[in-house]
């Protein structure tokens, strides 16, 4: 399929979301686009910040425990109108490029001292799944605080707390966990269980087999959009990349074709016609941020007349955050299905 009649097809998507009703908190139609793995490495790193600046990406999660992490810092410091958020990671997929944890956590890692690649059981990776491991949940709060801490040093903007390939709801007790984190921490966390129903949102992924080539998969067909939520915002996330010889060295076994894919999500991130699809029907692009600061006062804090709590990790100074935390009970089995290419990166 060529790029032109795929971005066709992502206007026309946006084309049918702005005749939709209006969407809860703003107003008009609200869209998140959120972008992954920041820090993975540098032509990830590129393709994010191309998102922001010349694209409709709105907010990005970046990875503490990866080899490029260093250098996302620089680029978040020149860009402090990107929202970011904290991508806890406890898997490390790529066979070429792979990533260690920040303590120490044998039950999380192989022999050599990363992270296993899957979360859940893969035939092409027999027992090298977090699921197939007896994990310790000890060891995994031990890990997602120093990930925390360590980016709560470097990235004052930090706002809430995404899970890599799921790690922060692929169980109910560490959804439990990641729910006490977020509130000591006050960071909203996005990705744990009932999260698109604490704050609004409806996911949207890609329509057809995961299995299509890159150029055949398109973002939501245009029942996606009908079926959302008067009250809820609509949320798309991906992973871009450049398609360049680095990339070209990142796979794993059933996802070879990487750099390829992933140079598609930028082009189309940056569309000039998508951009002008969403400007035309009046269509609001939000970050992460405002959609869990957005919620009425009743909703956005914990208990009645509890404003702001004062959190200190490892900075020496401390800082306020409002808190803006709820309960929440049973993860809905679409949120593993919104994105085949999660649990591949």
């Amino acid at each position: 399929m060529k790029p032109l009649r795929l971005k066709n097809m992502i206007a026309g998507c946006l084309l049918a979301a702005g005749a939709l009703p209006v969407w809860g908190q703003s107003g008009a139609p609200t869209l998140v686009i959120r972008i992954d793995d920041l820090g993975a490495l540098h032509s990830v790193n590129e393709a994010c910040i191309q998102t922001y600046r010349s694209g409709i990406a709105r907010s990005v999660e970046v990875m503490p425990v990866a080899a490029w992490y260093p250098e996302a810092i620089k680029m978040l410091k020149e860009n402090p109108g990107l929202d970011v958020g904290l991508h806890l990671v406890i898997t490390s997929e790529w066979e070429n490029v792979k990533w260690r944890p920040l303590t120490h956590c044998p039950s999380l890692t192989d022999e050599n001292g990363y992270f296993y690649p899957m979360m859940f059981p893969n035939p092409a990776y027999p027992g090298q799944s977090i699921m197939e491991q007896k994990w310790d949940i000890k060891e995994i709060e031990q890990e997602f605080r120093a990930q925390i801490e360590t980016t709560l040093k470097s990235i004052p903007q930090l706002s809430h707390l995404s899970g890599h390939m799921l790690s922060t709801g692929f169980s109910k007790e560490v959804n439990e966990l990641v729910q006490r984190l977020a509130k000591e921490y006050n960071l909203p966390s996005i990705d744990r269980m009932d999260s698109s129903k604490d704050y609004r949102f409806t996911y949207i992924g890609y329509d057809g087999p995961t299995k299509e080539p890159p150029k055949k998969r398109r973002l939501a067909s245009s029942k996606h959009w009908r079926s959302c939520n008067r009250a809820s915002a609509t949320f798309f996330l991906d992973h871009p990349a450049l398609d360049n010889d680095e990339m070209k060295t990142v796979f794993h076994i059933g996802y070879e074709d990487v750099a390829l894919d992933r140079q598609g999500v930028t082009d189309l991130l940056t569309s000039p016609r998508v951009r002008k699809a969403i400007e035309d029907k009046g269509i609001k692009l939000i970050s992460i941020n405002q959609l869990t600061k957005g919620l009425p006062p009743r909703r956005r804090y914990s208990e009645a007349g509890q404003g702001h709590e004062q959190i200190s990790g490892c900075r020496k100074e401390s800082r306020t955050r409002p808190a803006q935390y709820h309960d929440c009970a049973t993860r809905q089995c679409h949120c593993r299905r919104m994105d085949g290419r999660r649990e591949r990166g």
